[in-house]
């Protein structure tokens, strides 16, 4: 009986230190440094596989022999998150959301690969999506009026977002953009979303100097309402598709395409560029001026001199084109 009984209290005492190291290894710190470890789980990874990226201990085998899984996604591991929590979260696919950033570009296949960077999704997909009729359809737009959706912020979303509900999300966040303020100010310059955007992204082309932007804005609405032909060269170049001209010459501007703003009149089929709101409030809060001319600085300073007459913009012109010709550029 005495044996039976120091049996028993030795076998308790095993079983006991068993249970605290058990405890010990389930309670380790997946994450030991002092930052958030984002890991992201593929949707060919395995338990296995995430246990090498973790460099987790044994203990992660006897959570995953049951052969639950792990899920896709993107999770957040805080320092000194213990490992059976981890786990728990990547089984159940409770993920951690990201930031978005949605950025100013000047194509809808750029707008793809950096979505696709950022995301879960294929850039080839994506472009597919944004040149399809039919999809754009389904929230409003053509192919080329859809880069107009899209509002250049940063959003909240995870990681393994739908494409479908990624353009959903867009076109709800381009009708948060648009509060009754903005259409209010569109109605009073007789502009709709579509020709507000379309013709920020043309002023956006121009300059990157926020400061001016509302200027050449009011010269561009000043020329639209007016029935001049706008002649931006951005259109010119967005219409030709060569992004490498930095010099706009005559047999470019003979280039036919609806985009050629030297050909014809009002606005192109749709934006140049996705804008971002600084350049679309810059079209709804635009100058308005006696200006008709622009002309790049000859200083290159990416701001512009204005003209009202013939001849003071032919001068400005003739002071840009020395300064061109100077530097070699063709």
């Amino acid at each position: 009986m005495k044996k039976l009984v120091v049996a028993l209290l030795v076998l308790g005492i095993v079983a006991f230190g068993v249970a605290v190291w058990a405890w010990m290894m389930l309670n380790k710190s997946v994450n030991e440094s002092d930052e958030t470890l984002v890991l992201y789980v593929y949707p060919e990874d395995s338990p296995e596989s995430v246990k090498v990226r973790l460099s987790a201990s044994m203990a992660w085998d006897w959570l995953t022999w049951a052969g639950y899984g792990v899920r896709t996604g993107r999770y957040e591991i805080a320092p000194g998150e213990p490992l059976w929590g981890v786990y728990r979260r990547l089984r159940g696919g409770a993920q951690s959301p990201m930031r978005l950033v949605v950025p100013e570009v000047r194509t809808m296949n750029q707008m793809a690969g950096r979505i696709a960077q950022q995301l879960l999704l294929d850039s080839a997909c994506i472009a597919d999506a944004l040149a399809n009729e039919e999809v754009c359809a389904r929230y409003g737009y053509t192919p080329q009026t859809v880069p107009a959706m899209f509002i250049p912020n940063s959003y909240e979303v995870y990681w393994t977002i739908s494409l479908e509900d990624l353009l959903g999300r867009m076109a709800r966040e381009h009708d948060v953009f648009w509060t009754e303020a903005r259409r209010a100010k569109a109605k009073k310059w007789g502009l709709t979303e579509l020709e507000v955007s379309t013709l920020a992204s043309i002023v956006e082309s121009e300059t990157a100097n926020d400061a001016e932007k509302p200027m050449i804005a009011g010269l561009y609405y000043r020329r639209l309402k007016t029935g001049m032909l706008l002649q931006a060269d951005p259109t010119v170049i967005f219409g030709i598709g060569d992004f490498s001209i930095r010099r706009v010459l005559n047999k470019h501007l003979q280039y036919d395409s609806p985009y050629n703003t030297y050909l014809y009149k009002g606005l192109p089929p749709g934006p140049i560029r996705v804008p971002s709101q600084v350049g679309l409030d810059a079209v709804l809060d635009h100058v308005e001026h006696e200006y008709i001319y622009m002309c790049a600085k000859e200083d290159f300073s990416g701001t512009h001199n204005f003209a009202c007459t013939v001849a003071e913009h032919r001068a400005n012109a003739r002071k840009y084109i020395a300064a061109l010709n100077k530097r070699g550029i063709k």
